[in-house]
């Protein structure tokens, strides 16, 4: 398979709800759309996630262009792969840059799934014809919260991850715990504790919460181990883990008891294929994240969550959550409480490029030499 063309479309959506973290709040999401064509004019689409701040990680979306226009595409044009893991290997020669490199390689798995006839979940090893989906409530007023928890329950979601800071973290889930004592409930605060808030997070064990996720910095593993140790509630590590050593440094430091993998995270496909095994491998309980992304990036996590060892629901909400209109058609939806996954070749859905076209801020284009 040659990679005869790339194209990356530089978007920009409004949110139907603006999103608000301990980081900050979010009303609009820019994104970068990878398209891959082979000589055959066969394509392929993928995502790179980055947000247009270095809040999540230091990757943004004008840096990924960079990476992307001066150093990835050029390696890529022109050149025959067998496999998208070979993509994942080129990639391997530079630092970081994870979601600059995902994007690429998401694209590829998409057309390499096409031109081998496959759904994308079976060529990424999935066994799965739905899956369970979670959905996440960003910080607003308590009640506020509740009303939107009570809405998604009435949708069929089956896990909540809500929003937090370590200013209102008790208020919000003793709020939540007083309606809806049974939920499976966690909470996320995006690294917003520091190891002295150690006292205040063993409060939360009353709740009887899935998981606090990622309450301390990124490379925080021995704090994290420190507060493992002191809390019933298990930890789950999200900006921690960029690669499968990272896993492991958590899992030899008894670090966290959950993972969450975030194919934009840890550099694409074939490194969540990596860090999926070793966490069966293990016996770590794991799940697919999400990143405020579009059906594009949507569809690939939900063919990623149709591996055997995703056991927990993600952070994979249909379409309708975020876009008044997604990138894909069907768009992505809960029935009965879970998320199909595709049965058509690739991602096994339809990629509306004259929308993507018509959203675009800026579109580049890359092309090999005959």
């Amino acid at each position: 398979m040659l990679i005869w063309q790339i194209e990356l479309f530089l978007i920009e959506q409004p949110l139907k709800i603006p999103f608000k973290t301990s980081y900050g709040t979010y009303e609009k999401r820019e994104s970068i759309i990878v398209k891959i064509l082979d000589a055959n004019g066969i394509c392929g689409y993928g995502e790179v996630v980055a947000f247009s701040e270095p809040w999540y990680t230091e990757e943004t979306i004008q840096t990924a262009l960079h990476t992307l226009n001066d150093f990835f595409i050029p390696i890529l044009l022109n050149k025959q792969f067998n496999h998208p893991s070979e993509i994942a290997i080129l990639l391997n020669q530079f630092k970081g840059n994870q979601m600059a490199k995902s994007g690429l390689e998401g694209a590829y798995w998409d057309l390499y799934s096409k031109l081998n006839s496959i759904t994308l979940a079976q060529a990424l090893g999935g066994n799965k014809a739905d899956i369970p989906v979670g959905v996440v409530i960003s910080i607003d007023e308590p009640i506020k919260m509740l009303k939107q928890i009570g809405a998604y329950i009435a949708e069929g979601y089956e896990r909540f991850k809500v929003k937090v800071s370590k200013e209102n973290d008790y208020e919000i889930v003793s709020t939540i715990r007083k309606s809806y004592p049974t939920i499976p409930l966690m909470i996320d605060a995006n690294s917003d504790y520091s190891i002295e808030d150690i006292p205040k997070l063993k409060k939360l064990d009353e709740f009887n919460l899935l998981m606090i996720e990622q309450p301390f910095g990124e490379r925080q593993f021995i704090e994290h181990a420190i507060l493992q140790k002191e809390i019933f509630t298990p930890v789950c590590l999200d900006e921690s883990i960029c690669s499968l050593e990272d896993v492991q440094i958590a899992y030899e430091l008894n670090a966290c008891k959950i993972i969450t993998v975030k194919p934009g995270r840890v550099g694409g496909l074939t490194k969540s294929i990596e860090i999926h095994d070793y966490c069966v491998e293990k016996n770590i309980p794991i799940w697919v994240g999400g990143m405020i992304e579009t059906g594009i990036s949507r569809i690939q996590n939900v063919a990623l969550a149709s591996l055997p060892g995703f056991t927990i629901p993600g952070d994979i909400s249909a379409s309708s959550r975020h876009w008044e209109h997604d990138l894909i058609f069907p768009e992505v939806a809960l029935i009965n409480g879970k998320v199909k996954v595709p049965v058509g070749p690739g991602l096994g859905v339809e990629v509306d490029e004259e929308r993507i076209r018509s959203i675009s801020k800026k579109i580049y284009k890359y092309s090999s030499q005959k």
